[in-house]
């Protein structure tokens, strides 16, 4: 028997993921792809939200961060203050 080589190529980042299947469609993948359950949790609490005000500058840096890994401004802040707070935590107290 002879096996087949899979071609959805093993990625070594999310960008490079994306990058291409920006260029390839799903569909021509369908013999390589398994089936999956979904559970959706229905009764999550929602997410909170807080304001947070930075300088213009500091917005559109971090905002140009987020971009070029394929994220939005929320979604990246959210990401390093959770990485942030996680380190504290950490810490051992003095």
């Amino acid at each position: 028997m002879i096996k087949k080589k899979n071609r959805i190529p093993k990625f070594k980042t999310y960008e490079e993921e994306a990058n291409f299947w920006d260029t390839h469609e799903f569909t021509e993948f369908e013999d390589e792809l398994e089936d999956v359950e979904i559970v959706f949790e229905l009764n999550k609490p929602r997410d909170e939200a807080i304001v947070l005000r930075v300088q213009k500058d500091l917005k559109e840096k971090l905002d140009k961060k987020a971009r070029s890994m394929g994220l939005n401004l929320s979604t990246l802040a959210r990401m390093w203050l959770m990485e942030k707070l996680q380190e504290n935590l950490r810490r051992p107290k003095a």
